[in-house]
């Protein structure tokens, strides 16, 4: 009898262990099939981890619509705190599933000053040399930040990279951070198509955009073979009917008042580029300084992403004249600025609503 006890709960442990297992790794991140249409077999990967402007609530989001709406198959990684399996944008050195870009079609990245282990950045490297196409949202443009003494193989990917310029988010994406280019939290962005890019596939349909979040500064030009989509008017309050900043204004900063004149000239808030990695491979590169969870509220702003990832997949056909956008389930964003993220989420909390 004792014996078959023993035996029983060997054997009880052994499948214990091999449930637990997988079930812990897939509870550090969500996935979501895809439904019907044309993205159907093709997988995104949407890399969250930012401690500002909820990009832990806004992938998620923009997961549902790929895979509810067009079909994508969709993965959302987060910053996790190892220590209880929840989402934490303070954690900068964790992502987990990170492994899941080996295999991805394309990736979305919305990560700020991240500081990860080798092991987690050769995923991301290696996608990123590997000729597929990446778009990059809000603080991508300094998505990595390695200390001066790092010894991490993947160091020249910080945003403050002398060996590669500006690191991942001047060389691959087009640009590092700068500075603020209108009043943070204080003016939002109005987005102005680019005349002579009116018709280009990722715009199409976009007529409305529009942000509570403020406009970025960038090095004019931009560099290679970028070209602006989307400029980006500063407005003079946070709803979409304040009207333009117009002429000089004091802005007052910690190094005392600066004079400013945000719409003169505009910055580009959107805009593509290509980038050749290590494999000899060109990438389709989008890039939007605008993406923050409360930006995603706006359609115009969902639709050029959504359009964005049908043309970097080489998809532009599949674009119709008004991409469905329409929000899945309850999307209640939480208003950007640090210390501000909803404490207590995990993964599972993001799970797509039936």
């Amino acid at each position: 009898m004792r014996e078959s006890l023993n035996r029983l709960a060997l054997i009880t442990t052994v499948f214990a262990v091999a449930w637990a297992l997988p079930c812990s790794a897939a509870a550090l991140w969500v996935s979501y099939d895809g439904y019907r249409g044309p993205g159907k077999g093709k997988h995104i990967v949407l890399v969250s981890g930012d401690e500002e402007y909820r990009s832990e609530e806004a992938l998620p989001q923009l997961g549902k619509i790929l895979a509810r709406r067009h079909g994508f198959r969709c993965t959302v990684l987060f910053a996790i705190d190892p220590g209880t399996g929840g989402i934490n944008p303070d954690r900068t050195d964790n992502i987990p599933g990170l492994e899941a870009l080996d295999s991805a079609d394309l990736m979305i990245i919305a990560t700020r000053f991240r500081n990860l282990p080798n092991e987690q950045m050769k995923h991301i490297h290696d996608y990123v040399q590997s000729g597929r196409p990446i778009i990059g949202l809000r603080t991508a443009t300094h998505a990595f930040n390695f200390p001066e003494d790092s010894t991490s193989e993947y160091r020249r990917y910080g945003w403050r990279s002398k060996s590669w310029d500006g690191g991942f988010g001047r060389q691959v994406l087009g640009e590092t951070w700068v500075s603020h280019h209108g009043h943070h939290a204080v003016q939002s962005t109005r987005g102005l198509i680019v005349p002579s890019m009116k018709d280009h596939p990722i715009l199409r349909g976009c007529d409305d955009i529009w942000g509570p979040t403020d406009v970025y500064t960038v090095t004019l030009p931009l560099p290679g073979d970028s070209q602006p989509l989307v400029m980006g008017q500063v407005l003079t309050g946070m709803k979409p009917d304040d009207p333009p900043v117009t002429g000089e204004y004091v802005r007052k900063t910690r190094n005392g008042e600066q004079r400013k004149t945000p719409n003169d000239p505009m910055m580009p808030v959107a805009w593509i580029k290509s980038y050749k990695g290590d494999t000899g491979k060109t990438s389709r590169i989008f890039t939007t300084t605008m993406g923050a969870a409360t930006d995603i509220e706006s359609e115009g702003v969902r639709r050029m992403i959504v359009n964005a990832v049908y043309w970097g997949l080489g998809m532009e056909d599949h674009i119709p004249p008004r991409t469905d956008v329409e929000l899945v389930g309850t999307y209640n964003p939480t208003f950007f600025g640090f210390g501000k993220f909803r404490t207590g989420l995990k993964p599972a909390d993001f799970e797509m609503e039936e």
